[in-house]
């Protein structure tokens, strides 16, 4: 009998509830949990395409030493072994952990203990740090605490939303689509996007601001200085709530509009638009995500946003407030736990004597870190001139992630030892561990993650551990016992680790801390197995009802009030690049594509990686449409495929974050990128890469789809993805092959029993080749001297055709569909697998809005977040055909 499972979502931190289904054949598929309060059964592209990615392809099953299989007790007594000599020989700051968003609660509070408590270094960072670590900075400055104020329906109750640095429509669907139907009920609230890029999100805006790369610090000044001006303070709560308000008046006020328009590139009419809504709404929520985090400035950002709020007392109350939006799954769960190299646990600080003795008396430690460690791109710098000697990386892939990333694979290669647990055994960065520790993936692993708004949710597992896997936690706990710290890591379950965070949480609070779950700290196994997606803070023996922070005024500084921080508009970078490069997420890809580039339906919408820039910018450059790119700076190059838009402005470029090695030739954006960090949270500012740009010209294109996955691959340019029943490839090359048939049977594993059909044009230099077995396609290959122009979605629907029904080679190599034969054209909405010409067949039907074309052709009524995509389609229709 099938069994249903209510857990939740690991990718972003929305925090989706999600029911996950397992039948009598053991297949898993998954819907949204229509009771839980963060999604309410919404489920974004990834979300519902989490059953395609459970398969054990690729997956680290066992533990490896220098590559070889070996038992648990071998590695975990060499780690054990490795770390205490490094920690006897060089002190404890010559190890580290690099841990993740992707662990869970429990996984990140056995990492924080084992280091900061029994170890003795702050050496441990996350890949929050390139997220969400700005805001965490600006909060603590500004409220005494690393406290979100407000809650989703904040977003859904509010009169004005800003937008900022946040593609919502593709980073946070669920929340843009709760954003969309508030604004869909009452079409009078506003919404404002601020971003140098015209995203997907603009489709819901009435206003857009095309502002300047690192300009917000100065809008927000603007806006400060213009709300005094205006008599639209609060002055009773300025003065019973806040301090510093006169410095940080004062810098604003020093910035003309002159000053405004040069920081900002903006229009003046523009900023006075932006400055009105503000001023004249009441309800208003500000919504910032790593547009604003990932700046060298991106701390004063936060509190330039934070200020405007203080001010007018708009914070803490229905429909009002500052909103962080983290990236990752499980990046507040980290913060909870002191899983960045300068925090302490329970949200406690960790330069503050009192709260360290605290902490040391609660965990019995030997030893507690007195200092901040690392933070991440410190702790790999520390790598590179052997400060560390000793690292184990979980969760996470910075060979990738990471900027400056070709410096960070040179310091791993160096690393005396390198311990890496994942769900993969091959990824950037596994391939330089000295031990390799096969974790649970989701699906199997049980705890608690916290998304952001607060709310702790249940990951419950519902598949069985395959073969050797085995929990985060129990990784590290083992290896602190066999260091000597005994009775301390002696937990048997996730339930009792969480017993344990949430009694820290409440020891000797008393309400003097945000954070304080001492309410669940008495969940036994039952009770936490049960446990329902509930928000903080939850206090022991009184219950609280309030779900917002700061209504009543109170903050977390010594003195109870909040703190207005006086800042500075960062100064117009001037560089010796023509561009400025932004980097980000596309909506269906995930981090380095390690889980998501499993899934051929993710995969249907952007197949490869690509560079956006201004049509114009690529007319200066002999840059034409789909040509492949080479970006640049000094500390390393990429190759990319053109994708032209005036949604970009002209100076700026942008790349997804997401392609790693084994899904193409050189596309690692981290390796562009500099590792410039913001001076007070150590964050990297990834939205500011200066880079060149010029074409790559190939003497030859390809395109070719196979049911092997292909091997071998050295071309100057390739690019990989997962196909419904095989493989989908894109080359490009400037070196002759001498003979493609020979070159197909290596790379697709074709046997010397089938031959090929071929087409050859000489006059236009294309040439295609075919293989086929009993009817089945087993690989096509179409060649061109120029980007090849094929139907690639109905060729990639070959692959799965049964026998009987399949297109003969010769037909196919025509590369289009003919009379009879469905191309669905590229593929638009992933949900429902809905492509461009389905839709401009709805469209020519007379669907005249998104809604009738849902109803003909189901594109947009999952998630959404591929409406604003159909829109412009319809509009670009409609407009053509009125001409």
């Amino acid at each position: 009998m099938p069994v249903e499972t209510r857990t939740t979502c690991p990718y972003c931190g929305v925090g989706c509830g999600v029911i996950a289904k397992v039948d009598d054949k053991g297949d898993v598929s998954v819907r949204g949990d229509p009771d839980h309060p963060a999604n309410f059964g919404r489920l974004c592209s990834k979300g519902s395409a989490l059953a395609e990615t459970l398969d054990l392809d690729g997956r680290l099953l066992h533990p490896l030493v220098e590559g070889e299989p070996v038992a648990w007790d071998a590695a975990l007594d060499l780690v054990a072994e490795r770390f205490s000599q490094t920690i006897a020989e060089h002190g404890p700051d010559s190890v580290a952990f690099y841990v993740s968003g992707q662990i869970l609660t429990e996984d990140y509070y056995v990492a924080n203990k084992l280091m900061k408590g029994f170890i003795g270094s702050a050496n441990i960072d996350t890949n929050s740090r390139l997220c969400m670590s700005s805001s965490v900075a600006g909060h603590r400055r500004a409220f005494g605490a690393d406290t979100v104020p407000g809650t989703y329906e904040d977003i859904e109750l509010a009169d004005l939303v800003i937008l900022t640095g946040s593609n919502l429509a593709w980073c946070h669907p669920v929340i843009y689509q709760r954003l969309a139907a508030a604004k869909q009920a009452r079409p009078q609230m506003k919404v404002v996007v601020i971003d140098p890029r015209r995203t997907m999100t603009c489709d819901i805006a009435d206003l857009h601001l095309a502002i300047r790369p690192d300009g917000d610090v100065a809008l927000f000044m603007g806006l400060l200085a213009h709300l005094v001006k205006a008599g639209r303070i609060d002055q009773n709560y300025i003065g019973a709530h806040t301090l510093g308000f006169a410095d940080a008046f004062e810098k604003a006020a020093s910035l003309t509009l002159a000053d405004l328009m040069e920081a900002t590139g903006l229009p003046a009419m523009q900023i006075r638009d932006f400055f009105r809504l503000f001023e004249t709404t009441d309800k208003v929520v500000t919504c910032y995500s790593q547009g604003v985090n990932q700046s060298a400035s991106g701390t004063d950002k936060v509190n330039a946003i934070i200020n405007c709020h203080l001010a007018t007392g708009r914070i803490g109350r229905p429909g009002m407030g500052p909103f962080s939006l983290t990236g990752q799954p499980n990046a507040m769960g980290g913060r909870e736990v002191g899983g960045l190299a300068n925090m302490l646990a329970a949200h406690m600080a960790l330069e503050n004597a009192e709260d360290r003795d605290r902490v040391r008396r609660f965990w019995n430690a030997p030893t507690l870190a007195d200092k901040p460690g690392l933070k991440a791109v410190d702790m790999f710098r520390a790598v590179a001139d052997g400060r560390i000697k000793a690292i184990w990386i979980m969760a996470t892939n910075p060979v990738v992630s990471l900027p400056e990333a070709d410096l960070v694979r040179a310091a791993l290669a160096a690393c005396p030892f390198v311990v890496v647990s994942d769900i993969m055994e091959e990824t950037d960065t596994t391939a330089f561990a000295h031990v390799l520790l096969p974790s649970l993936g989701w699906g199997e692993k049980d705890g608690t993650v916290t998304n952001s708004e607060r709310r702790i949710s249940r990951q419950r597992a519902f598949l069985n551990a395959p073969d050797a896997a085995k929990p985060d936690w129990w990784q590290m706990a083992d290896v602190a016992r066999r260091m000597g710290f005994g009775d301390a890591f002696g937990w048997t379950s996730a339930a009792e680790i969480f017993a344990e965070h949430a009694a820290l949480s409440t020891f000797e609070n008393h309400g003097s801390r945000d954070f304080d779950i001492g309410g669940l700290a008495s969940l036994d196994a039952a009770a936490y197995d049960d446990l329902a997606p509930v928000q903080w803070p939850q206090p022991k023996g009184a219950p609280r009802t309030e779900t917002r922070f700061f209504a009543d005024g109170r903050f977390y500084h010594a003195d109870g009030k909040a703190r207005f921080i006086a800042v500075d508009a960062p100064k117009q970078q001037e560089g010796d690049k023509a561009f400025t490069l932004n980097t980000g997420r596309v909506r269906d890809h995930w981090h380095t594509m390690t889980r998501t580039g499993k899934s051929a339906r993710l995969s249907g919408h952007i197949a490869e990686p690509f560079v956006e820039l201004h049509p114009a910018d690529a007319q200066a450059l002999g840059i034409r449409a789909a040509d492949l790119v080479e970006v640049e700076s000094r500390h390393g190059k990429v190759l990319l495929r053109a994708l032209l838009t005036p949604r970009q402005v002209r100076g700026s470029l942008f790349a997804p974050i997401h392609w790693n090695d084994q899904f193409a030739s050189s596309a690692r954006i981290g390796r562009v990128v500099e590792a410039v960090t913001d001076p007070y949270s150590g964050q990297p500012a990834s939205k500011m890469a200066q880079v060149t740009a010029r074409p790559f010209r190939a003497a030859w294109y390809g395109f070719a789809v196979s049911i092997e996955k292909p091997l071998g691959l050295d071309t100057d340019y390739w690019a990989l993805a997962k196909a419904k029943g095989g493989w989908r490839l894109e080359m490009a090359g400037t070196d002759a092959v001498a003979d493609w048939t020979a070159w197909c049977r290596k790379t697709f594993q074709i046997g010397p029993d089938v031959e090929p059909i071929l087409y050859q044009d000489y006059a236009k230099g294309t040439q295609r080749l075919a293989f086929s077995k009993n009817h089945r396609l087993l690989a096509v290959l179409f060649l061109a001297k120029e980007p090849v122009e094929v139907a690639r979605s109905y060729v990639v629907s070959q692959l799965c055709d049964p026998p009987n029904a399949a297109v003969l080679p010769a037909a196919l190599l025509a590369g289009r569909a003919g009379a009879g034969s469905p191309d669905k054209g590229a593929i638009i909405c992933s949900c429902m697998n809905v492509g461009i010409v389905e839709i401009l067949g709805a469209i020519r039907s007379g669907c005249t809005n998104v809604e009738a074309i849902g109803r003909a052709t189901q594109a947009g009524t999952n998630c959404g977040s591929c409406r604003a995509e159909i829109r412009e389609i319809m509009h670009g229709s409609l407009a053509a055909a009125a001409e």
